[in-house]
């Protein structure tokens, strides 16, 4: 056997920070690194996206940031549009069936996630294919062989599926079909290494399975990253949650206020899977908020500040938090709010949905429950207040959250 190289044990290395390799781990990946070195050929990089949601939140970043190693090192990104797969939809995780997605909505979806993409990773350099290309085009014959690789047996090992079929759920014959196409995909484009969150780890190890089958030497490596939890610190960050998901999208001001809001035991977790920083900044960190010499919260704004300046440039970091400081910090109002001009009597549940503030009425009525609407300084307290002034006043949704009302 070869000996590895120091060189390629420490690029292994620094790739599994916060990753886990499978299934031999570093040494397994070392080697792989040192015979792509060798050979002079580029590692296939591999990342599969369902466009199910016009827009990538930070949660997506954190696998997005280890393409980018990857990159960094001379290997070849492969990003995979779901063109395909999105139209039946990824089970993973799933308590129910979920909706498929039209061909148009795929393509309409998918339109506005390389340019989000490209604030994380160089795509311009990356290959970038959709699995309609070949899965659209498979025979019958062609699909049984595929089918013919693995059992249900081996497909109800997987807990959301044995979880549901516990419980009486519905599981759709097409659900099983989903980890198949995904794992065909590395054999269409011979993938040397997958990336994706661990809630796709059978979907990703099948890959491997499935690229032996069909003649793989040497099957893909799998490369899992955590799921960064959102706002609240509990649930994964999902545009299922709006309120405690931070989109690419979102501006400046925004982000940098989402991301204040962070309970302070997710901080270095923020830190270590959104930033470059350095284990021992890290570590100092830890013992700094652990032991109290050091206000989380000045640690927290420093985070908000890097992240939202890598997304939007210094100068809009700057000003979010300086709308932050005066706004949270010393109570006040910003001094760009916009006037809207509103009619007399409008539930507030749907002056706040037509304004944006909330992505729903739902939101909108937990926002008020939790005491965070108020009028002119005043809380709302109850579902069903209708809207009405003499002249102007300041509506407040959140912390962040403004608007000038005018008849």
């Amino acid at each position: 056997m070869t000996e590895i190289r120091e060189e390629f044990i420490n690029q292994a290395k620094h790739i599994a920070r916060n990753a886990e390799i499978l299934p031999g781990g570093i040494e397994e990946l070392a080697a792989k690194l040192q015979y792509s070195h060798d050979t002079q050929k580029p590692l296939r990089v591999k990342l599969g996206m369902d466009p199910t949601r016009p827009d990538l939140h930070l949660g997506h970043t954190v696998v997005m940031r280890k393409l980018k190693e990857f990159q960094a090192l001379g290997h070849k990104i492969v990003l995979i549009v779901g063109g395909a797969t999105a139209m039946v939809g990824d089970p993973s995780g799933k308590t129910e069936t979920r909706p498929a997605l039209s061909k148009e909505q795929v393509e309409e979806n998918a339109k506005s996630y390389f340019e989000q993409m490209s604030k994380v990773l160089d795509v311009s350099n990356a290959e970038v294919t959709n699995n309609a290309d070949w899965l659209h085009k498979m025979s019958f014959v062609e699909l049984l062989k595929l089918s013919a690789q693995v059992t249900v047996a081996q497909m109800m090992t997987r807990d959301d599926f044995a979880k549901r079929y516990s419980e009486g759920k519905p599981i759709s014959i097409v659900e099983f079909f989903y980890p198949l196409m995904q794992a065909y995909d590395s054999v269409a484009i011979d993938a040397d290494i997958e990336l994706g969150g661990t809630d796709q780890r059978f979907n990703t190890l099948l890959g491997r399975d499935i690229q032996a089958a069909y003649g793989k030497k040497y099957p893909q490596l799998v490369v899992l990253l955590p799921l960064l939890e959102g706002t609240d610190g509990v649930v994964k960050m999902s545009k299922t949650y709006p309120e405690h998901c931070i989109s690419l999208t979102d501006s400046a001001k925004d982000m940098f206020g989402k991301l204040m809001s962070i309970p302070d035991n997710m901080i270095t977790r923020y830190y270590s899977l959104l930033t470059d920083i350095s284990k021992d900044e890290l570590e100092l960190y830890d013992k700094q908020i652990s032991d109290g010499t050091v206000n989380p919260r000045n640690i927290k704004m420093q985070l908000a500040h890097l992240i939202t300046e890598e997304y939007h440039g210094k100068q809009a970091a700057d000003k979010a938090q300086e709308d932050f400081i005066n706004v949270v910090s010393n109570k006040g109002i910003p001094d760009d709010i916009a006037e809207v001009k509103v009619e007399q009597g409008v539930n507030i549940l749907d002056l706040l949905v037509n304004l944006n503030f909330v992505a729903s009425k739902g939101e909108a009525k937990r926002l008020i429950q939790g005491g965070g609407v108020k009028i002119d300084g005043e809380k709302i307290a109850e579902v069903s207040y209708t809207v009405s002034f003499d002249n102007e006043v300041i509506l407040q949704a959140g912390k962040r959250k403004f608007a000038k009302l005018v008849r």
